[in-house]
Formats: structure tokens, C-alpha cells, sequence
């Protein structure tokens, strides 16, 4: 690990000029010069003053980073029938520890969800085969295939398979309540 460089790299993340960052720590500026050079290299006290000016600490300047996943595939997917035969796939693992989560729905004709409680958040619903009718506090609309709907989730809400086919829907939450 090139210490001097990361430490280079976090003072520009937080827009600090090599005096700034200094002043904070009671250093020179040649010293801080030096250090980001590999010139020197700081004692742990004075190493923790520098993180602790820098917003960090020891073990997350020492961490290695951990690679995110950034693609998902069949593998990856968790699938849930319920009684009525509607299946939830949730597309992300441990998704509902993100700001959002997103799943497709198959509802077999005339399966419905259950009705929502109203919720903090967003709802977003893509229609990919099917059609389906929004039930949105006390409102009903037909979303057919290529359509989408989009609505706050502080209203109780359900979807339900009013056609002959089975449908099936995209649907991302904000935050997570599947």
C-alpha cells in the first residue's frame, strides 16, 4: 500500500490544500509534502491526527476495498409462490438493505396481491406481460403491457390480474417492503 498517495488522495477528496490540511494538524507543510512524496512517514499518533482531520480512521484507511457486485443474474434471483400462486422474484440479493428494491411480480389470472398498508416511499411498476389493474386508495386503473405506473406509497395499494393470461410486472420499492 502506497501510503503517502492514499493519503494524497483522501486530502483532495475533502478539497484541502497541503497547509490546510497541516494547520489542522498542528504539521508543517513540508512535512505533509513529504509524507504524500513517501519522503517520510508519519508515527501512528500522528497518522491517526491526519485520518482523524480527514474524516477517517485506522482500520477503514487500512481496509481493502471489497469488490461490488454490479451485475445480477439467474443465480442471484429468490423466488416466493404464495397460496394464490402469485411469485415474487427479488432480482437483487439483500436488496432490502438498499434505498431500493426491485422484483418482479407473476400474477396468475385473478390472483391479486395483498393490499399495502400505506408506507413511507416510492412505488414504480412496469407492466412486461399482461395486464393488471392498480388498486390505489380506492381508485382502480388498467396498466397494460409497456405501461408503467408510479405513485407515493403513503396510500394503501395492491395490483390484481383482471385479464386471461398471467401478467407479469417489474416493480421497484423505495425503501424496501417486499
Amino acid at each position: 500500500m502506497n501510503i503517502g498517495q492514499k493519503l494524497r488522495q483522501l486530502r483532495l477528496r475533502c478539497s484541502l490544500t497541503q497547509q490546510e490540511l497541516a494547520n489542522r494538524c498542528d504539521l508543517s507543510k513540508g512535512f505533509i509534502s513529504q509524507m504524500e512524496s513517501d519522503q517520510t512517514s508519519p508515527s501512528i499518533a500522528t497518522l491517526m491526527d491526519i485520518l482523524e482531520a480527514l474524516g477517517t480512521d485506522l482500520r477503514e484507511f487500512f481496509a481493502e476495498p471489497v469488490a461490488e457486485q454490479l451485475v445480477f443474474g439467474p443465480e442471484d434471483i429468490f423466488v416466493s409462490t404464495d397460496d394464490a400462486g402469485v411469485a415474487t422474484a427479488w432480482l437483487v440479493p439483500n436488496s432490502q438493505k438498499n434505498d431500493m428494491e426491485p422484483i418482479t411480480l407473476e400474477l396468475p389470472p385473478g390472483a391479486s396481491t395483498p393490499m399495502d398498508d400505506p408506507h413511507a416511499g416510492e412505488e414504480f411498476g412496469y407492466v412486461l406481460a399482461g395486464s393488471v389493474r392498480l388498486h390505489l386508495d380506492g381508485r382502480a386503473v388498467r396498466v397494460k403491457k409497456g405501461e408503467s405506473f408510479y405513485f407515493s406509497a403513503t396510500r394503501p395499494h395492491r395490483l390484481e390480474n383482471i385479464g386471461k393470461q398471467a401478467a407479469k410486472v417489474l416493480w421497484v420499492a423505495t425503501p424496501p417492503s417486499f
